[in-house]
């Protein structure tokens, strides 16, 4: 018996008040959604992406790439950072609103019957879109880990995974070789994998694990391509490769310069499935210059947003913003969920931010909001200037008011409040 229900977001309201927002491993209750959906996803080509940093740019990247290949894409990521339907974009445009009310309306009872949480529950409907779409090939982010995350369904066309750091040790573990073991379990028998750790031991260990599984191929792009030249400017980072897919001189957008390796594993995870899906290194060369990825490193006015929120992925950001070298003083409008290493982020963030102004943002889960006078505390200890100011709006004008550069950072959480407040759209481009 369907729902009635009309309206978007009390659409959205419903499903996650009958879902559980806790994360829960195992596939079988995905699987089940599935089942009752009539399996959808068995017939849908993918590629899967896992990772702790650069999983979103790589995703992102496959979409420019196979896009340009006149191909029809669909892309599954998460969190969003204001709208829900940034996470399910077909052809680089966000599903109707209708598409998703529809699906609620169908199969909540028998998502809350199986007892799916919510992202198993939009997984399912993700991929359900995917195919009534008849999209020519969906490009799919993991959520959490890659092993028992409830993207590991499918089975691709190719699997990549990025670089590895800690992260999420509550349910990965603690050591960067228990998380790559997580993250390389979207590795299939017959599955080509992809590899874009740069550590030796922690890509050893992927190499490794891929073979165990069964892969068709194990690549990594460090062991077989040469990136060289990498220049970062506030347009983007450019960069040289020489390697299998030939030499040649690519710009992406995305700018750091882990985004050079980014975009490389991508173009890796491409020659790997072959096909249609190849393309000559010119014609990707013009492909990347049309990679779109809200939320890193978006740069708006005097405003940079950044949705780092470990230290690993802080110190690629830090990196970005000293070689990009924007107008000073840098201060940096800080929330950090309270489960993350908010002290490490903040040593990570220092040497390059003039002040902290500590808040939290409105959206953080109350169960995982961080206390704000904590960082405070932290700050001062050290000589750091830092001003706490727990209410968002205030904060967000205080910092504006008197910084040369506001860099946004901590969580999507804090990056999304601050995107719907600034009218910074996530899918402007």
């Amino acid at each position: 018996m369907g729902v009635d229900l009309s309206d978007y977001r009390d659409a959205l309201e419903f499903l996650f008040a009958r879902t559980t927002g806790k994360w829960k491993f195992g596939l079988e209750r995905t699987e089940a959604v599935l089942g009752v959906l009539g399996d959808p996803h068995r017939g849908l080509p993918t590629l899967h992406v896992a990772g702790t940093n650069g999983k979103g740019s790589v995703v992102a990247t496959l979409d420019a790439l196979l896009g340009a290949r006149g191909l029809r894409v669909g892309r599954y990521t998460s969190p969003h950072l204001v709208d829900f339907r940034e996470r399910i974009l077909i052809a680089g445009k966000p599903v109707a609103e209708e598409a998703i009310v529809s699906f609620i309306r169908r199969w909540t009872p028998a998502v809350e019957e199986i007892g799916a949480t919510f992202f198993e529950a939009t997984t399912a409907m993700a991929l359900d879109i995917f195919a009534r779409e008849e999209v020519d090939i969906a490009v799919i982010e993991t959520g959490l880990g890659g092993r028992l995350d409830a993207t590991n369904v499918i089975r691709p066309l190719a699997a990549g995974v990025t670089s590895i750091g800690i992260d999420h040790v509550e349910y990965l573990g603690d050591t960067l070789e228990a998380i790559a073991f997580e993250k390389a379990g979207i590795f299939k028998p017959g599955v080509p994998a992809l590899i874009g750790e740069p550590t030796v031991g922690i890509r050893a260990l992927l190499s490794r694990l891929g073979r165990e599984r069964g892969a068709s191929v194990v690549r990594a792009v460090a062991d077989e391509t040469t990136i060289s030249d990498v220049e970062v400017s506030a347009s983007g980072t450019s960069f040289t490769i020489d390697g299998p897919m030939g030499p040649g001189r690519l710009t992406t957008p995305l700018a750091g310069r882990h985004q050079a390796v980014n975009a490389t594993l991508a173009l890796t995870m491409i020659d790997a499935v072959g096909g249609l899906m190849a393309a000559p290194l010119t014609e990707a060369a013009a492909a990347l210059r049309s990679v779109s990825l809200p939320g890193r490193f978006h740069r708006s006015g005097k405003f940079i947003l950044d949705v780092a929120h470990n230290p690993a992925g802080v110190a690629v950001l830090v990196e970005t913003v000293r070689t990009v070298a924007p107008e000073p003083p840098v201060f940096c409008l800080l929330s950090v969920l309270s489960d993350k290493d908010w002290k490490g982020i903040m040593d990570a963030l220092q040497p390059a931010v003039s002040r902290f102004v500590l808040t939290t943002a409105p959206t953080s889960p109350a169960s995982r909001a961080w206390h704000p006078e904590e960082a405070k505390a932290y700050a001062d200890d050290r000589g750091w200037p830092a001003d706490l100011v727990p209410d968002f709006d205030r904060a967000l004008f205080h910092a504006e008011s008197e910084a040369g550069t506001l860099l946004i950072t901590g969580s999507f959480h804090t990056v999304g409040d601050a995107m719907s407040r600034l009218q910074v759209s996530p899918l402007g481009g």
